[in-house]
């Protein structure tokens, strides 16, 4: 539920990752081809990315489909970046979070999405809600469990873990609490990528004039599009991708 993808290499104007691919984020919206669960992603839609010299990054996003949205081509067009992740949404259920609830969610460097969705929410991550700062709960960008997701992210970010990290144990503990849940998560800080497998599928192409995409399905038809098995860490840079097996966390 929900389609995502990150980026890191030369600078470009974000449509031509975003926009122009003929199987891309634009046409995923309505017409997923690897998608599992869910068929159209027009809940709302957003990008962030990251200007040169500057680590904190610029989102744009919208409650409605990206088809539907006549400002975007223009910024495509003419934004150039590279670093940025962007998505669109499938609800997992009615809210009246609007825009708040479409990723990319945003925390000083950091840019995340959720693609899927926690089985019993709310209910059954009570027990790790208890264990967040109040703050961290007074400041959820919206009420939805990717929301939730991407505080445990930094919650665990502040005691000092790598973005790996961070995303490996976030997994386990909700997996733990909520079984059956799809937590495909993706977190870029403009110069890495960190990506989960669980439930749902990501695939990686590295170019060889430099630059790396992680996304949840390719965006054309180029054969050096690789697929990621399920339950997997992703840590990537422009040059490099590395996958981890994640392992089911005993109850």
């Amino acid at each position: 539920m929900c389609r995502h993808l990150a980026y890191l290499g030369p600078e470009i104007p974000f449509g031509q990752v975003v926009l122009e691919p003929p199987q891309g984020l634009y046409r995923q919206s309505w017409a997923p081809r690897r998608q599992l669960h869910g068929t159209v992603n027009a809940d709302g839609f957003g990008v962030g990315w990251y200007a040169p010299d500057d680590p904190i990054p610029a989102r744009y996003r919208r409650a409605g489909p990206i088809w539907a949205d006549d400002l975007l081509p223009d910024l495509g067009r003419v934004v150039r970046t590279g670093a940025l992740l962007a998505a669109v949404r499938d609800a997992s259920e009615a809210g009246a979070d609007a825009e708040a609830a479409a990723a990319p969610f945003a925390s000083g460097r950091y840019l995340f999405s959720h693609n899927g969705a926690v089985l019993g929410w709310p209910d059954a991550l009570a027990p790790l809600a208890a264990a967040l700062p109040a703050v961290a709960l007074l400041q959820l960008a919206a009420r939805c469990d990717a929301a939730f997701l991407f505080a445990l992210v930094c919650h665990r970010l502040a005691a000092g873990a790598t973005p790996g990290e961070a995303l490996a144990g976030t997994v386990a503990d909700v997996a733990r609490a909520a079984p059956g849940s799809r937590l495909n998560l993706l977190l870029t800080d403009g110069t890495t990528i960190a990506a989960t497998t669980w439930g749902d599928t990501l695939f990686h192409h590295t170019h060889p004039g430099g630059g790396t995409v992680v996304a949840s399905e390719p965006y054309d038809d180029d054969p050096r599009w690789t697929p990621v098995p399920d339950r997997t860490l992703v840590c990537a840079t422009r040059t490099d991708v590395h996958l981890t097996p994640l392992k089911e966390s005993a109850a």
